[in-house]
């Protein structure tokens, strides 16, 4: 009998390539050099990925871009299959010439950082799977975005991509984008929602509350806008076939899916566009489980009828251990998280442990 894996769906690398073309740059996002007057005794280089990062930018290192760095976090927390994906900001801050040179270099990057990992004999599988990277930037064709899919589907150990929210510069519901996700969904690869740019500082107030409010608000609800967006445009009508993953569990996607609905039944214009009722869509995709909290988990499964949906993540590299902490808390909680939810059978715990994942990325017979 095969064992039961753990499959993390949520982490992240900075590939080499993409690190040194972040050194080489002068505004944000950008690597820079650890602080002149740094006291640690390894002083790390940081990484900003937005204007006013909270204490100068988070310490980047190894683990950021090293696949033994990897491996190992991975072994300290029992971690069989990683599906890694590269970090935000992706290439929205390139010229479109350039984002789709490297775009294509990147993910021949990762498929041979996926490709070199071990391989779990009595499971015939390797430990390290990939999204791959569409250049989703303004200005760029629909036949270089065509090519991107192309690559990433011929690609082996590539089982999908990662996407931010703002398409080619107008979000994911613009219709350029059509030939995009048809292509998407015929090649049967599955698309990672995942948030960058959070929502407008303004909302945040003048007070100083450090990174709380951009990271556990303004990257969810930036999740939640964007899938909104692409219900409320029809595409998951057009493309039903289309295997969508939210990063986050979806944000408040879930907690706010009746009111959507209300919201549209009583809007003629948004209601006419579309064939069901907004909870069935929300209902047909997917949610890593990167939530921290049974209860969050609960609601979410129960919201969309059904656990089969929902997938263990760990946001590796970011959120390390503090204070001499041994294991990552991103890995700790969001595991008992899962353990803890009352309303789901071993079974099903499972599921969103390994089992879910195995079967959405066809890695198993």
């Amino acid at each position: 009998m095969l064992k039961k894996l753990l499959v993390d769906v949520h982490t992240h690398v900075y590939l080499p390539r993409y690190a040194e073309l972040l050194r080489s740059r002068s505004a944000v996002p950008r690597i820079i050099p650890a602080p002149a007057a740094s006291t640690d005794s390894k002083p790390s280089e940081r990484l900003l990925i937005l204007d006013h990062e909270p204490s100068g930018g988070r310490p980047v290192g190894p683990q950021y871009w090293s696949r033994d760095e990897k491996l190992g976090f991975m072994d300290k927390h029992g971690i069989d299959v990683s599906i890694v994906s590269s970090a935000n900001p992706w290439l929205d801050f390139l010229p479109a010439p350039d984002a789709s040179d490297i775009a294509i270099k990147l993910n021949d990057d990762l498929e041979e950082y996926c490709s070199s990992s071990p391989i779990i004999s009595d499971q015939r599988i390797k430990r390290l799977y990939g999204f791959g990277m569409l250049p989703l930037v303004p200005g760029i064709t629909t036949s270089a975005l065509l090519d991107s899919v192309r690559q990433i589907s011929l690609l082996p150990h590539l089982k999908g991509l990662i996407m931010g929210t703002r398409g080619v510069g107008k979000g994911l519901d613009d219709e350029a984008l059509d030939p995009v996700w048809e292509a998407i969904e015929k090649e049967k690869l599955v698309v990672f929602l995942h948030p960058h740019y959070g929502v407008d500082n303004d909302a945040w107030g003048e007070k100083e509350n450090g990174h709380v409010l951009p990271l556990a608000l303004g990257f969810p609800f930036e999740t939640t806008v964007a899938t909104t967006r692409l219900i409320l445009a029809g595409v998951l009508d057009k493309f039903p076939d289309l295997r969508l993953l939210l990063a986050h569990s979806g944000g408040a996607l879930t907690q706010l899916s009746s009111r959507l609905a209300s919201c549209i039944h009583h809007d003629p214009l948004v209601a006419s566009r579309l064939k069901h009722d907004a909870r069935y869509y929300i209902g047909r995709l997917y949610y890593d489980a990167v939530s921290y909290g049974s209860e969050e988990l609960q609601f979410v499964a129960d919201t969309i009828g059904r656990s089969q949906r929902m997938m263990f993540g760990t946001d590796h590299p970011f959120f390390p251990p503090l204070n001499g902490e041994i294991k990552w808390r991103s890995v700790v909680e969001n595991l008992e998280a899962i353990q803890g939810v009352s309303g789901w059978s071993q079974e099903q715990k499972d599921g969103v442990e390994g089992g879910n994942a195995l079967k959405l990325f066809n890695l198993v017979q």
